[in-house]
């Protein structure tokens, strides 16, 4: 099947086309939940638009933990149909959906009390192991296993001998979280969708009480456009609150956010050929393998200041290195920290519950007639989110709807994967690559690798890594520009990449090279060049400043120090 890109033209093109004609659906909302929305509209036979304020997964759903999890700590909270549900999603994603961009991943649990934690835990395990087969897509991974100290330590010697008496091993299952976004955006596209982001709903259109579409402002080129559409779907996370004040309507639920932040170390500082899960007095610690890194997190606490830039403080920071060098022979310090991020989780909010309590089920409204409501849930059950949410909206429309099919809609580049993988030593000597360069471009791309391929072979120079952050190739920021949606150097160096969290300059060395390479695709000239390298370092010294602050409002001052870029 032919491969959409999401470059320049096609991003105007899509904004031309949504406001010559009514839509059947439109979709306020570019992340997770937003971009599995319109994928399931579209493939309903449902004329389709999806519109994003910023960029593609710019809010929660690149800030994650990047884990595809039934959630091992809801079990304990004895909710057996959200570990049920997710359990489901990961396995249809691992073995269906999309095998090239969701990976198992092995986790240790160290145990601590002898006899009744091995029976406790242990049980917890099996279930998981059990609901995961029992959804019928659970049999790629393997089962739990129960270690010893000794066997433990060999999987994971950088624990103190202190720190345990055995150890549970599970698996569960990662994703780069905004690639997913991207790739969720660029199949809906390939179905007839119409996607733009940078396009941001500053009003909806009424007649009556009726919704009947949205007034959107383009953030790139500027000028505005009325879309209209038999039904609306709010999808904005932690935003959901906001949109619905655009119609000023109190809504029938609300939503709180909850603040997670992550810390990023490289490999070499943890010496374990497994993740680690670890409880703590408020909820669970993962360490998560990420390529030649290690991803540390997450906190739980509420925020209420600004959502777009969540940021992380000094103590957020102490928090995490305090709690996982409990068990770690040899300590991390602020110096082995190379990248910190932090996301706002959407929560579905209660009177009086502490963040960590509120429910990650998910709820879909219709406030008033054309507009559909959803929220909360988690990243794992977007699809069902989604299914929910475009059901609600079905209910609006006057003809009859195919139902979901998105269990069988493989995402861009799953088709055709598993035996360009088989192939990867012949299709890298092609390439005239290393093959683990190949395995790379296969483990973001999957089969559409090739178009990758092709940029370098129209452009040998692409082949190139890029200088100061070598796992990515020069050609990847191209086709980030080309295919993939990215409006600014932020974009690729936070989203499409992770230079931004991998490297301990946070990117800033990377800056330049990568702006002028996006600049012949996006028609930059040498000022917007200048402009976009200045954003992001300024932005860099923000974010390092606002990590060195006590508190969340003086870490929020700090961050807040760098405006968004502002195209010209």
């Amino acid at each position: 099947m032919r491969t959409a890109a999401l470059g320049p033209e096609q991003r105007a093109n899509a904004l031309a086309r949504m406001a010559e004609t009514e839509l059947d659906v439109l979709v306020v909302g570019g992340g997770i939940v937003g971009a599995g929305t319109a994928l399931d509209a579209v493939t309903r036979g449902l004329s389709t638009g999806i519109v994003e304020a910023r960029d593609w997964a710019s809010g929660t759903s690149s800030r994650s933990s990047k884990l595809i999890h039934g959630g091992l700590r809801y079990l304990e909270m004895l909710d057996f149909a959200l570990v049920r549900e997710a359990l489901k999603e990961r396995g249809l994603l691992l073995e269906r959906l999309a095998p090239h961009l969701v990976k198992p991943v092995p986790f240790l649990y160290p145990l601590q009390h002898r006899g009744w934690e091995r029976l406790y835990a242990g049980t917890g395990v099996a279930m998981y192991d059990v609901m995961s087969v029992s959804s019928g897509h659970g049999r790629g991974l393997p089962r739990h296993r129960h270690l010893s100290r000794r066997h433990a330590l060999q999987a994971a010697p950088a624990l103190k001998k202190g720190a345990l008496v055995g150890a549970l091993q599970y698996y569960d299952a990662q994703v780069d979280d905004a690639r997913f976004v991207a790739t969720l955006v660029r199949t809906a596209a390939e179905y007839g969708a119409r996607a733009a982001n940078r396009a941001r709903v500053v009003g909806f259109l009424r007649e009556g009480e009726r919704v009947v579409g949205a007034r959107i402002e383009d953030l790139e080129q500027g000028g505005e456009y009325e879309v209209r559409a038999r039904q609306v779907v709010n999808a904005t996370g932690v935003w959901t609150d906001d949109t619905q004040g655009l119609i000023a309507e109190r809504g029938q639920f609300h939503v709180r956010a909850s603040k997670g932040i992550h810390l990023v170390v490289p490999k070499d500082r943890i010496n374990s050929t497994t993740g680690l899960i670890l409880r703590t007095e408020k909820s669970v610690l993962f360490v998560i393998p990420w390529g030649r890194h290690w991803i540390i997190g997450t906190t739980d606490t509420g925020w209420d200041l600004d959502k777009a830039h969540p940021a992380a403080s000094s103590a957020d920071i102490d928090y995490l290195l305090d709690h996982v060098n409990e068990v770690l022979a040899l300590p991390l310090t602020r110096d082995d920290v190379e990248g910190v991020y932090a996301g706002l989780r959407p929560l579905l909010a209660g009177e009086s519950e502490a963040t960590s309590k509120l429910s990650r089920e998910h709820t879909v409204a219709h406030p008033v007639p054309g507009l559909v409501v959803v929220a909360g849930g988690k990243y794992t059950t977007y699809r069902v989110m989604a299914k929910d949410a475009v059901d609600e909206a079905v209910r609006g429309l006057d003809h009859r709807v195919a139902e979901c099919v998105t269990e069988e809609v493989r995402l861009a580049g799953a088709e055709g994967y598993a035996a360009l993988w088989n192939g990867r030593a012949r299709l890298a000597q092609r390439a005239g690559l290393h093959v683990a360069r190949v395995e790379h471009l296969l483990g973001r791309y999957g089969s559409m690798t090739e178009e990758v391929l092709d940029l370098i072979a129209k452009e040998p120079a692409l082949r190139e890594p890029l200088p100061a952050a070598d796992d990515y190739l020069k050609a990847e920021v191209v086709y980030a520009c080309t295919h993939e949606g990215a409006r600014h150097l932020d974009d690729v160096l936070t989203r499409r990449t992770r230079i931004s969290i991998e490297t301990f300059d946070r990117g800033a060395r990377s800056a330049q090279e990568c702006a002028e390479l996006m600049a012949p695709v996006l028609g930059w000239d040498s000022g917007q060049v200048d402009r976009e390298v200045e954003h992001y370092r300024k932005r860099v010294e923000a974010e390092r400043e606002s990590q060195l602050q006590p508190d969340d409002q003086t870490a929020d001052a700090a961050r807040l120090g760098a405006p968004d870029i502002v195209p010209v």
